[in-house]
């Protein structure tokens, strides 16, 4: 019995479920197989990294999804879609992501759609729709906050969460309501040991007549695959990385910093504490290996301690 690797359901023998497909489209039908095996995908990513828009540690691709074909073709531009397929390094990249992915959604943080497509050599690689798209050349204005702030990517990690607030106040149209967006994010990245938050993988859109926070994108647990906890987030907090406790993720940043109401912030913990039996559930169902799924849930168990005490 297999489990289609889009929406985590069994679909018999077939590879995709007749729902996970419509998610990508709903005429689509079939979705093929990668022409390519992990390794050769890496070598494409390669290859083409200086012609593409999308940078960063794992090898990305980008992608147009070929509908009357069924299949993920890779294009230099205009791509509606990134792939990232399997790490030569870091294990388990691809089925780490878009299981963290799916635990944010849970919870009511926006992501693109995302899953997992079968490579020709058996091996899972990560898919994920741009947000920056609406069709193949037409660009959704976005910028991230190494932008915003003057950073560059060799500086990305040279900030801090209350610096980041105070860019939130300073162009966002309904500053509120992004700061408690970011509060839950920051929460949940310190739950799933998402170590690697830096200025880069945060960012804003700017349509409908408003600027506001982008979905959420290249969310993982960092944690469990650089095999150790030095620190627990990427931008200081109350100039802390690591030692992150109730007081400093509660009281101070979601409070102080972030200006909430006890209630906004009694519905947000709310919200994530009534989640976390789902969350178990979904780690056990994921695509990551029996030894991936043991770390990701001690990781969990001893966060939520912290953070739920």
């Amino acid at each position: 019995m297999n489990r289609c690797p889009i929406i985590y359901k069994p679909c018999g023998e077939n590879l995709y479920t007749e729902k996970g497909l419509k998610l990508l489209a709903p005429t689509l039908k079939t979705l093929a197989i990668l022409d390519f095996s992990a390794e050769e995908l890496r070598a494409e990513a390669m290859q083409r990294a200086s012609k593409m828009s999308i940078q960063g540690v794992q090898p990305k691709l980008s992608a147009i999804l070929n509908i009357k074909n069924g299949i993920f073709e890779i294009a230099d531009k205009n791509g509606r879609y990134i792939l990232k397929p399997q790490h030569f390094i870091f294990p388990e990249l691809p089925q780490n992501e878009d299981l963290t992915m799916r635990l944010a959604a849970s919870i009511g943080i926006e992501v693109p759609l995302h899953g997992l497509v079968y490579s020709k050599d058996g091996s899972l690689t990560y898919f994920i729709r741009r947000f920056d798209r609406i069709a193949r050349k037409d660009k959704i204005a976005v910028e991230d906050f190494a932008q915003l702030a003057g950073m560059s990517r060799d500086t990305k990690y040279n900030y801090s969460m209350e610096k980041l607030v105070k860019l939130i106040d300073d162009y966002c149209t309904f500053p509120a309501i992004e700061k408690a967006k970011l509060f839950k994010l920051v929460l949940f990245n310190f739950l799933v040991g998402n170590e690697d938050m830096h200025l880069k993988n945060y960012s804003i859109i700017i349509g409908d007549g408003k600027v506001e926070l982008s979905p959420a994108y290249d969310l993982l647990n960092t944690t469990i695959v650089l095999k150790g906890e030095i620190e627990e987030i990427a931008l200081s907090v109350k100039g802390k990385k690591s030692n992150l406790n109730h007081e400093v993720l509660i009281d101070y940043f979601g409070k102080e910093r972030c200006l909430l109401t006890d209630k906004i912030v009694e519905r947000t913990l709310e919200t994530i504490h009534n989640m976390l039996p789902s969350w178990f559930e979904m780690i056990e169902i994921s695509f990551l290996s029996a030894e991936m799924k043991e770390k990701y849930i001690n990781l969990l168990n001893r966060r939520v301690k912290v953070l739920f005490h």
